[in-house]
């Protein structure tokens, strides 16, 4: 019996995952196939075991009335509650990270204007034509540049704070029976009850069955598909350990913690690249766009768009 209901739990558990990765399918419907297909399973080992299996006829007529018959209860019902409620927060979150990953690749290969890629020249290369060659530009003057080439990223910024936002409270109400690993790794325990449930009742599950499938039809005695595999069979009652930190809870928190990281990360982007690499650190000879020097006296002056910028730079070999 384990290995035939191993198998209907490897395609419940793929179904979930079709759903989660956003396939047009309820979880009502797959909850359901699965009760209806581990109904004959039931009723052939425990309900109304034989000396070999019912006919392939009569496990679909068993499918078929599954439903009707009620096996297992409420209990398929509250399967489709549980996995409503815990699946659908997954999927979003999903999709949401999908949509951040579109977000990212689509800023990533933005072509900058012609206006601002003159002075970005302007700022790199005019001090090669004094000989200049190891100066960098001074921090302010970096910042009119790049804040200037990177205007339209205040327009992503706000939204993208919005949606590590959105991320972070959709993640924190991700527990209890809202969690789909809590649920998953219960599941076990819900088909347990519902094993339970149906040897309980067999007697009168047999009766209703016979009204309306009929006595059990069974295969013939020297049928090749009636024989029993102990090894196989025990595949379905292996068991696999984890580590208990190793939760998606857990990982989606560290996840959280890292994006967080990065919350005001377009707002912020002159600021990271001038500090990082293009502007000269403190105290050292920078280059303003007219001359060397070594300090700074704009640091406060921020431009809105390239075109000013193209005019408030001088360089004498552009």
């Amino acid at each position: 019996m384990a290995a035939e209901a191993a198998t209907r739990v490897q395609e419940f558990f793929t179904d979930v995952g079709l759903f989660i990765f956003g396939t047009d399918i309820s979880t009502e419907e797959f909850v359901n196939r699965f009760f209806d297909n581990l109904f004959p399973v039931v009723y052939n080992h425990i309900i109304n075991p034989g000396q070999t299996d019912i006919s392939l006829e009569y496990a679909e007529c068993l499918r078929m009335a599954r439903r009707d018959i009620r096996p297992f209860g409420n209990i398929p019902k509250k399967v489709i509650g549980q996995m409503g409620r815990s699946l659908l927060p997954s999927r979003t979150f999903l999709q949401a990270l999908n949509l951040g990953i579109e977000v990212i690749n689509t800023t990533d290969h933005l072509h900058f204007s012609k206006d601002c890629s003159r002075a970005l020249l302007r700022m790199q290369y005019c001090p090669h034509c004094q000989g200049l060659t190891l100066s960098k530009p001074c921090m302010g003057y970096c910042l009119n540049v790049i804040r200037g080439c990177l205007a339209y990223m205040a327009e992503v910024d706000l939204h993208w704070q919005e949606y590590i936002q959105s991320l972070e409270e959709l993640s924190s109400a991700m527990h209890g029976t809202y969690d789909i690993e809590h649920v998953l790794l219960n599941f076990h325990s819900v088909v347990n009850d519902a094993l339970i449930q149906a040897h309980v009742h067999g007697p009168e599950l047999s009766e209703q069955v016979n009204k309306v499938c009929g006595p059990p039809v069974r295969k013939p005695a020297q049928s090749p598909s009636c024989s029993f595999d102990q090894n196989k069979d025990n595949e379905g009652l292996k068991m696999f350990s984890r580590d208990g930190e190793e939760t998606l809870a857990n990982r989606r928190k560290e996840f959280i913690s890292h994006l967080r990281l990065y919350r005001a990360f377009y707002g912020g982007l002159a600021d990271q690249l001038c500090g990082n690499e293009l502007a000269a650190a403190d105290g050292l000879p920078c280059w303003n766009g007219e001359d060397i020097v070594r300090r700074l006296h704009n640091t406060g002056a921020c431009v809105s768009a390239p075109e000013e910028i193209t005019k408030n730079v001088c360089c004498i070999c552009v």
